[in-house]
């Protein structure tokens, strides 16, 4: 159990010491992989971005996600999704999702891309891995713009999910590991869901101590 995202980030950040001295560049999924993410690029000394991936959820049941996409196109679809779904439907909610991630790339990051990951060793934080669309499409990201070295640190993930990350990534980080992961709050015991103005607050934070990163 962590109590708060600050205490599961800092845990976190102690965990991945080994890349300290590499030219890291940490990707927070929003909203709560940010504050997660703050942590860790904090104590390594490393860069920090937002980077923008979102759930496909049913038209029906947005909530229930059939897959993901990222801000650069990598998209992920479950097998199930087509059993549910015409391809029409998919495509439907996939053009929601790009005109959404383009509002969000707007007020995440003021419209500018990201840093650049050619060559770098990248670190993709999560608040939590439940089924892992967002992160297995932010993965394809970082690999399409040829990263270096690609890390997934999260503080909870299902057991399954942690499997498949190791077969995708050079390392995998999470500090607890369940067998079905249900609701990443229940490993916490202050957890909420984090707004656009607290998540933006948090890079503003991390901007105005840029000084102890360079």
């Amino acid at each position: 159990m962590f109590r708060d995202r600050k205490d599961a980030g800092e845990q976190l950040a102690q965990a991945l010491e080994k890349y300290q001295d590499q030219s890291i560049l940490v990707l927070g999924i929003p909203k709560g992989g940010v504050e997660i993410a703050y942590h860790i690029a904090r104590h390594l000394h490393a860069e920090l971005a937002i980077v923008v991936a979102r759930k496909l959820g049913f038209p029906t049941q947005p909530e229930a996600a059939f897959g993901a996409i990222a801000e650069d196109g990598s998209t992920y679809i479950s097998n199930s999704a087509y059993k549910h779904l015409t391809s029409e439907e998919i495509i439907e909610v996939l053009d929601d999702e790009k005109r959404e991630i383009q509002e969000r790339i707007k007020i995440f990051r003021q419209g500018k891309p990201l840093p650049p990951i050619q060559g770098r060793t990248v670190i993709i934080a999560d608040d939590g891995i439940a089924t892992g669309a967002t992160v297995f499409v932010t993965i394809d990201l970082c690999r399409r713009s040829d990263a270096g070295k690609i890390i997934v640190a999260a503080p909870v993930s299902s057991e399954r999910t942690e499997k498949l990350l190791t077969q995708l990534v050079d390392d995998v980080v999470i500090l607890e590991k369940t067998e079905y992961l249900i609701s990443v709050s229940d490993f916490y015991d202050d957890f909420y869901d984090l707004t656009v103005e607290e998540t933006l607050d948090i890079m503003k934070a991390f901007e105005s101590e840029d000084h102890i990163h360079s």
